[in-house]
This record gives structure tokens, C-alpha cells and sequence, in this order.
């Protein structure tokens, strides 16, 4: 990117600065170490790391022990069963972020648990989703997915007519390099939606 601003490449500070969102976005672990800006008047781009929050993420870092009193398992099997046992407690425990399902405000008893059930039903869903990625070789979180897709988004370009009527086409934005692995991955297209185009007629003033 400092690179791309250099060369002139990218020139207008709201797309610099939108790159500068994006680029964040896309590494979040890395980000939360460095101020990032762009100063128009030099047109150059600066970082800062965060040098005392750095040393103290590499202070907290470590390892733990896992102990149990399994004996027929392997260090593998013990390691993917204590994983498998998180992941349950955290869906659970935190239902409400990953799967937007909670709170229940339903008070009738067929409708709690039909909410129930449609939060099982996605926590199965994105427990697939996380599968296909480890069969692939590609160790992620439905966490992190998220995060990534989220920048795939859909647009509506308006193009008035000089007639006065206005067309406007609602479309999926140019999938990232990142977007199209995860999409290969799932075995989807990565054209989320087909374009739609729609003509407003202009409204009488009389």
C-alpha cells in the first residue's frame, strides 16, 4: 500500500484512508499493534507500532498444560477433544455474538423451541463451515471467516437518465483474492447475487 501511495498509484486521501479500513480489518492481530494515517499535506503514509502494547501481549504469551485421566487416547485425540469441548461452551456461552439468536423474547412454549432449534441448526452449520476449512488445510475460525466476508459486500450504482428517469443496478462487489478462497473452499460461486436492474420513473410535480 505505501508503495501504491508513493508510485501515485492511489492519490485520493477518502480511498487511501478507506484502504487503510480495509487493511485493518484484514489483520486485526497484527493492527491492534500500530497507528496507521495518511497525511495529505505530504501525501505520505505512516505507521506507529505500539511498542508498549506489544511487550505486553509478549509478556502474556505462553502455554498451558492440558492434563487427564484418559489413558486411551493419544496426544491428538486429547488435544481435539479439548478443543471440540471449548468451542461447544463458547457457542453456547456466547450465542448471542456469533449467531445472533439470543435473547429469546418468544413466551410461548412452541416458539422457544423453535428458536432453540434454529440455534442448533446454525451452530451445525457453522461447525461444516470450520470442517471444510480443516479438511482443506486452512486452520480458521467462523469468527474470522465472518470478518473477512464482511468486506464482500453488495452495492447499488444509481445512473440518472437524461430523460429523468433513474436506472439503478444492485450488484456484488469484485471479490478479494480472500474472499474467492473461502468461497472455492465451501464449493460456492463467488458471485453472490445476479445484478438487478431496476428503471424509477421521475413523479409528477403538478
Amino acid at each position: 500500500m505505501n508503495k501504491r501511495v508513493a508510485d501515485g498509484k492511489l492519490k485520493d486521501e477518502a480511498k487511501i484512508n478507506q484502504a487503510i479500513g480495509r487493511l485493518k480489518e484484514r489483520y486485526p492481530r497484527v493492527a491492534r499493534y500500530y497507528e496507521i494515517g495518511y497525511q495529505a499535506s505530504s501525501a505520505l503514509l505512516s505507521w506507529q507500532e505500539d511498542t508498549e502494547k506489544k511487550q505486553l501481549a509478549q509478556q502474556l504469551d505462553g502455554g498451558y498444560l492440558l492434563k487427564t485421566d484418559r489413558k486411551d487416547l493419544t496426544d491428538e485425540q486429547i488435544w481435539r477433544t479439548y478443543i471440540l469441548l471449548t468451542r461447544v461452551e463458547s457457542a453456547f456461552r456466547s450465542m448471542k455474538s456469533p449467531l445472533a439468536e439470543r435473547p429469546i423474547f418468544h413466551h410461548l412454549e412452541h416458539r422457544v423451541q423453535t428458536h432453540i432449534f434454529l440455534c442448533v441448526l446454525a451452530y451445525h452449520l457453522l461447525v461444516a463451515i470450520e470442517k471444510l476449512f480443516v479438511d482443506a488445510a486452512i486452520h480458521t475460525s467462523w469468527a474470522t471467516l465472518r470478518q473477512q466476508l464482511s468486506t464482500h459486500q453488495v452495492v447499488t450504482v444509481v445512473l440518472p437518465a437524461s430523460n429523468g428517469h433513474v436506472l439503478r443496478i444492485r450488484k456484488g462487489s469484485t471479490p478479494e483474492p480472500q474472499h474467492k478462497l473461502i468461497y472455492d473452499t465451501l464449493g460456492i460461486t463467488s458471485e453472490i447475487m445476479k445484478p438487478l436492474k431496476t428503471w424509477t420513473q421521475p413523479t409528477d410535480s403538478h
